[in-house]
This record gives structure tokens, C-alpha cells and sequence, in this order.
């Protein structure tokens, strides 16, 4: 097999994309590493914040997430839509945290028009007044609201695969895969960047990651942010017994996705919690350039935010801010010695 180039290729088929995958770990990670700094500043990180502004009550019944009504068992607090106001003024204390990209996911199926559609036009709106990219997760959107989101100045539209083709109704029912590529193709006809992942860990096997992977390389253009995420076991959802992936599963699936999609964006999402600072900083050499910064993803948990300090501090990340100083929580990250400024990010 000839080894994959700095070409974007959109031809890419599922057996190329599998041999890429199982490829022996230190040559896969060393020619995505190698595609990475083709295509991206090696030493650059994006940081993004990830905001519920309603959840819970999804008429979906997505395996694996807490926030679908199908999930009885599951304790959730449901919660109306935000306020815009509250919801721009946590987009500033996050960008003074270090985001750059403020994300807004709301439990629903699909895009109402009324007021709450109203209420998210203004959150974009507000997010972008402040100098920072706004991307959304709203479900199925017709024409006409997309449009509205573009003019409001939406940066992306995150709405992900989830798996395979093949896999999918193992893990979905109550919307078609082919639901989930009108929606990306709505969101492409009017400029908006996509945000277009999936998630492994959920039992589904290397062809179907590959398979995943294979449908978003023949987009053309790939989409510009590629969200790599590993489930979250949540109580009462029926994957909640699923035992945690490998940590290098989730290496190998972010250089696949780096190879593949050489000028994307690629960003460790969910399960990164799970992850020690050397299993997330191999992520980062295997081609990840961005990731979910705060204690929250959504509904689950999310990487402490001082942990995170700690990470870009470690890795010498030019881009970093010290997010304890900027909010004033000084000198609560245990175990480490405070600088003179008081804080205890290892600078």
C-alpha cells in the first residue's frame, strides 16, 4: 500500500482506510504526525468550550446519551432553553479562560422555528460580537434556518455521524443516516462550516470506524472540524455497561482521521477524561489540534479545568493562558508549587 501523502484525497476506500488504521503503532503515528505538520502549526491547540443551553427530553433514542426521553432510568434534570443573556456572558468567561470556539448543543430533534430558534440566532449573534467562533448542535434544520444561522455569522454546524452506515441502527432508530447527510449537505449549501465526527466504543468493530471515516473523506471538502469521540458509559442508557476503549484505540483513530483528512481540524471530545496527560499529549502528536476545554461536556464529565493548565502548560503550547489566574481561582490545583504570581500552573 502506497503510504498516504500531504494530497487531500477524497477517494479513499474502507479497506485503505482499515490497513491505515491497524498499521503497527509507532508508523501510523509517525506519518500522521508527519501529514499533521504539513497541513497545521504543530505547536497550536484550539481550545473549545461546549455550553447545554436545553436538555434533556431528545425524542431521539440515541444508545448512548443521557439527554433522550427513551431513557427513563436515566437521572437527568431536564432544563428549559438558556437565556441568551446567560448564555453570552458564559461565552465571555470562557474566552477569558482561553476558548476560542464556543459550541451550544440543545436537545432537540430538530429545529423549530418560533421563539427559541429566535433565542439561539441571538446566542450566535453574541458569541460572535465577542471575537470568538460559534458553532451549534440543534438536530435536523431546513433551508431557511440555516440561512438564518449564516447570516447571524454561525462559524459551524456540529451535527455527527455517530458510526458506520452499517452500524448505525444498532445505535440510532428514530432518524435515518440518510436524515444525518441532508442535514450536513443543508448546512454546506450555505457556507457554514462542518463540525462532523463520531464516536467509538460503542461495539462497533475496525471496519465500521473505518467505514465512518470512509464516508466523511469523500465529502468534498472534508469537513473542517472532525470531533473524535469515545463513549461515556451513562447509567439507564443501554451502553451503559460498555467497558472503556483502550486509550490507544482512541490514538489510532484520531492519526486514521489526521491521514485521511489532512487539512481538518481534529479535536479530542468526549472520553478524554478518561484519559492520563500522556495518553492525551500522544493524541496530540498523532495529528489532534484542538479540544474541549471546561469540566463539562454537555452532560458528562470533562478534563478539570486545572488539569488542563497543567496539559498545554507541559506541552510548551505557545497559545497558553493560565485560566486559574484569569478567573482568580489561584492556588487550587493540589499538589503543585505556586509561582510567584500565585499561580500554580507549571509555566
Amino acid at each position: 500500500m502506497t503510504p498516504a501523502d500531504e494530497t487531500i484525497r477524497h477517494d479513499w476506500t474502507v479497506d485503505e482506510i482499515a490497513a491505515l488504521h491497524d498499521l503497527p503503532l509507532l508508523e501510523l503515528i509517525g506519518r500522521a504526525n508527519a501529514v499533521h505538520r504539513t497541513h497545521h502549526d504543530a505547536n497550536r491547540v484550539q481550545r473549545a468550550s461546549l455550553l447545554s443551553i436545553k436538555t434533556g427530553g431528545c425524542p431521539e433514542n440515541c444508545a448512548y446519551c443521557p439527554q433522550s426521553a427513551h431513557h427513563r432510568e436515566v437521572e437527568l434534570t431536564k432544563d428549559r432553553l438558556m437565556d441568551p443573556t446567560r448564555v453570552i456572558a458564559l461565552a465571555a468567561t470562557a474566552k477569558a479562560a482561553g476558548a476560542e470556539r464556543f459550541c451550544m448543543g440543545a436537545a432537540w430533534r430538530e429545529v423549530r422555528d418560533g421563539a427559541e430558534f429566535d433565542a439561539v440566532v441571538e446566542m450566535v449573534e453574541g458569541v460572535r460580537a465577542l471575537g470568538m467562533e460559534a458553532c451549534v448542535t440543534l438536530g435536523m434544520l431546513k433551508p431557511h434556518q440555516a440561512r438564518r444561522l449564516a447570516a447571524a455569522g454561525l462559524t459551524a454546524y456540529n451535527h455527527n455521524l455517530d458510526t458506520s452506515p452499517e452500524f448505525y441502527g444498532r445505535i440510532v432508530t428514530t432518524r435515518t443516516y440518510r436524515d444525518r447527510l441532508d442535514t450536513l449537505a443543508t448546512v454546506r449549501a450555505f457556507g457554514i462550516d462542518l463540525c462532523c465526527g463520531g464516536i467509538i466504543g460503542m461495539g462497533e468493530t475496525v471496519r465500521d470506524r473505518a467505514s465512518m471515516l470512509h464516508v466523511l473523506a469523500a465529502m468534498e471538502p472534508h469537513p473542517e472540524s472532525v470531533p473524535i469521540n469515545a463513549l461515556v458509559p451513562v447509567a439507564g442508557t443501554p451502553l451503559a455497561g460498555r467497558p472503556p476503549i483502550d486509550p490507544l484505540d482512541l490514538v489510532r483513530m484520531v492519526a486514521t482521521a489526521r491521514l485521511v483528512m489532512p487539512a481538518s481540524t481534529v479535536r479530542l471530545s468526549a472520553g478524554r477524561s478518561a484519559l492520563n496527560r500522556e495518553a492525551q499529549i500522544l493524541c496530540l502528536v498523532a495529528g489532534a489540534n484542538s479540544l474541549f476545554y471546561g469540566d463539562k461536556l454537555l452532560t458528562t464529565p470533562n478534563a478539570d479545568i486545572g488539569e488542563d493548565a497543567a496539559l498545554f502548560a507541559a506541552i510548551g503550547d505557545p497559545g497558553h493562558a493560565c485560566p486559574l489566574k484569569e478567573s482568580g481561582a489561584l492556588n487550587k490545583m493540589a499538589g503543585s508549587r505556586a509561582g510567584a504570581d500565585g499561580c500554580r500552573c507549571p509555566h
